[in-house]
């Protein structure tokens, strides 16, 4: 993967770095895989999201660890930091309007909607306009198969 995975970071707008909040080895791997994507991109030019993936599966205290070191190294990255939990939805949705809204307004639009300000303990990200029916998000019941696939 790591001979291929340049092409992808080749002119990316913005670059998520993604750790397992229950393992720290991973969240020290983030600066390597950052090292790589900087490589193809200028990083004047990118927005950096640093995101601890399976806030679910830790306790309060042990998050509340692992999140000091994970917003040391954001930091360091210059990187907004999110924890999202992909089991319960727990910010993923903040998340990618956060990082749609970033990249469109980076990129150069004559007019952007104003931008919530962006806080690191709990984000507040809301875009105007948008609304969805949260039970349609984070479907329960399995999907019938099409009558067509039988």
């Amino acid at each position: 993967f790591k001979c291929i995975a340049s092409t992808y970071y080749r002119g990316a707008q913005a670059i998520v770095i993604v750790f397992d909040v229950n393992d720290v080895a991973s969240l020290e791997h983030t600066r390597q895989w950052l090292a790589d994507a900087l490589k193809e991109n200028d990083p004047s030019n990118v927005i950096l999201f640093l995101v601890g993936s399976k806030k679910d599966l830790s306790t309060p205290a042990q998050y509340s660890l692992m999140e000091k070191d994970a917003l040391k190294v954001a930091q360091e990255m210059q990187a907004e930091y999110w924890a999202v939990s992909s089991l319960t939805g727990e910010n993923v949705r903040d998340f990618f309007f956060r990082v749609a809204a970033l990249t469109f307004e980076s990129s150069g639009p004559e007019w952007v909607p104003p931008l919530i300000p962006y806080t690191p303990t709990h984000p507040p990200f809301s875009p105007a306009g948008i609304s969805s029916n949260e039970s349609d998000l984070y479907l329960s019941t399995p999907r019938k198969k099409p009558k067509c696939c039988q």
